[in-house]
């Protein structure tokens, strides 16, 4: 209904016998006016009284007339409505239908068997499932880097070498045990989602519990991580002889920290991962306070820290002189602590994840080695990138059916508990396992034992099929019971402190490490995290030592 010229406000008493609406107010809400109801409502008979006849009705004091109640809804989600009703169509065909129909239309027919079959139905539904991340009104960062890793690295990619019949590495095993493999990454895939609905209920049923107390910055001990920081990083660049070994290849530094022989990967991840960890917390922590507080970024005990942190992560954390997937942890933490309530910059992160995973990723790993053993990288095919060692998730998890098939037999926690006690050393610990991709690796007579061992693969090792359902089961409920307490108090809040909303940017960028593998080298860096966390973190609200 629109307003007729004269109609007043609620309580304002305006004429409304001419037929003027009065207006609701518009207090940062938006109301939805409904037009059936208002016909049916003008359409209402009139009475004696709402006509005004009579003397009784001359004296009576008019109150506007308002038809029904608007229904009122907040106002932040509409933006995001709008947006996902804008995105919603193009990109849900894309990812579902045109981008693995286009690869899937260049196989030829005798390659459509059982598992070009199974492989084109994982990569529709890690599809379907990394739409809904991007579409959803709440932000679920973990959940959404998850499914962006899925349907590149475990479903285009695959589908792509199927098609091209070209894998990174060589399948030692037979046809079935690939069948195998990609019928047990869809059922990963199945289990993440249930443990994600479960997740859902438990919250539903928790919601009259006492709240859990948040975890909190202290300020001091923050101060003290800044420090622990410089120190750290500093040793690391000293002992490399300088800033200048940072900007040159990956191969000569993991050379210098003796990284190149298995024995030594422990005390190599050791050294990288305190130079480059704290530097990095410490960083993440600084620039949320900056972005929450205006206060903040007028203290020069704020604003100077956080710039020699920049410094120093630039040297540090570059993509020149560190893997591709770390700077990716890098980069998405940053991001999404820099921006902590920017839909545009989620949906762009996970969007254009795809396209950047495609086209660029494979190409950027030039500076690993020098000048003399860089290879020239030719692409004749734009799916040329997706048949490169990077993505051999797929074939490394048949490959690993097929090693313990051979007679190795599943190790039951062995496995496991070598990765979470990463720390002990062999000398103490004679069970101690290899990395599960040296394991295989050399298994298979491969020179280059750097391969990748997907958590589909640390999961069959230990435990065989049900340990994949269970274990993902568990990862998915996992993941979705952090975003959820993201969204209801880190996403929200205003405290610059929140330990939440700082983490868990830092695990959704890192969650590309641990779904890529190995265990055993990703939980190096999550023991440091977790130390600097404990050092900074507090439970007992102080407001002398609060981030303000």
């Amino acid at each position: 209904m629109a307003d007729q010229p004269g109609g007043g406000r609620p309580g304002g008493g305006g004429d409304e016998g001419a037929g003027g609406d009065a207006r609701a107010p518009f207090d940062e809400t938006v109301q939805i006016r409904m037009a059936p109801l208002a016909a049916k409502a003008a359409r209402r008979p009139r009475t004696r009284a709402d006509t005004g006849t009579g003397t009784a009705a001359a004296t009576r004091t008019r109150r506007p007339f308002t038809p029904f109640a608007p229904f009122v809804i907040p106002k932040s989600p509409t933006p995001r409505a709008v947006l996902s009703r804008a995105l919603s169509v193009p990109l849900v065909v894309a990812l579902v239908l045109v981008l693995p129909l286009a690869v899937a239309g260049r196989s030829q027919p005798d390659v459509r068997d059982a598992v070009f079959w199974l492989q084109l139905a994982t990569t529709c539904y890690a599809g379907a499932r990394l739409s809904a991340m991007v579409l959803t009104t709440r932000r679920r960062l973990i959940q959404g880097t998850v499914w962006l890793f899925c349907y590149v690295a475990m479903g285009v990619a695959p589908l792509a070498q199927i098609v091209l019949e070209q894998t990174p590495t060589p399948t030692v095993g037979t046809r079935g045990d690939f069948t195998q493999a990609v019928a047990l990454v869809l059922v990963g895939f199945v289990a993440f989602d249930v443990g994600a609905l479960l997740s859902r209920h438990a919250s539903e049923a928790r919601l009259n519990r006492r709240p859990r107390p948040v975890a909190s910055i202290n300020k001091r001990r923050l101060y003290v991580l800044v420090f622990v920081a410089y120190a750290c990083s500093g040793l690391f660049i000293a002992s490399l002889g300088g800033p200048a070994p940072f900007f040159g290849s990956r191969e000569a530094i993991s050379d210098e920290l003796g990284g190149g022989a298995s024995d030594s990967q422990v005390g190599s991840a050791f050294v990288r991962g305190f130079g480059t960890v704290p530097a990095l917390l410490a960083l993440l922590m600084l620039t949320r306070w900056m972005v929450m507080s205006r206060r903040a970024r007028r203290q020069p005990g704020v604003v100077l820290p956080w710039a020699g942190l920049v410094l120093v992560n630039v040297i540090v954390n570059n993509p020149i002189s560190n893997p591709r997937y770390w700077f990716l942890t890098v980069a998405f933490a940053l991001l999404f602590t820099a921006f902590p309530r920017s839909s545009v910059v989620y949906r762009s992160a996970l969007a254009g994840g795809v396209a950047l995973a495609v086209l660029l990723f494979p190409f950027a790993d030039k500076f690993r080695y020098d000048e003399s053993g860089r290879k020239e990288t030719r692409s004749q095919s734009v799916l040329d990138p997706l048949v490169m060692k990077d993505y051999d998730q797929t074939v490394m998890f048949a490959n690993t059916i097929s090693y313990v098939d051979s007679g190795v037999g599943h190790t039951y926690g062995k496995q496991m508990a070598s990765s979470a006690f990463f720390f002990v050393p062999r000398s103490v610990w004679d069970g101690k396992q290899l990395d599960s991709g040296v394991k295989v690796g050399t298994w298979m007579g491969m020179t280059n034992v750097n391969l990748s061992s997907p958590l589909w693969t640390e999961l069959w090792l230990d435990f065989g099929p049900l340990g994949v359902a269970g274990g993902l089961l568990l990862v998915g409920y996992a993941a979705a019971r952090t975003d959820r307490r993201f969204a209801e108090s880190g996403h929200v809040s205003r405290d610059p402190g929140n330990v939440l909303a700082t983490v868990v940017p830092l695990i959704a960028g890192y969650s590309f490490i641990l779904l890529r593998g190995p265990l055993l080298q990703a939980t190096g860096r999550i023991g440091i995290a977790v130390v600097c966390l404990a050092l900074v973190a507090t439970f007992r609200p102080d407001e002398r030592r609060r981030l303000r």
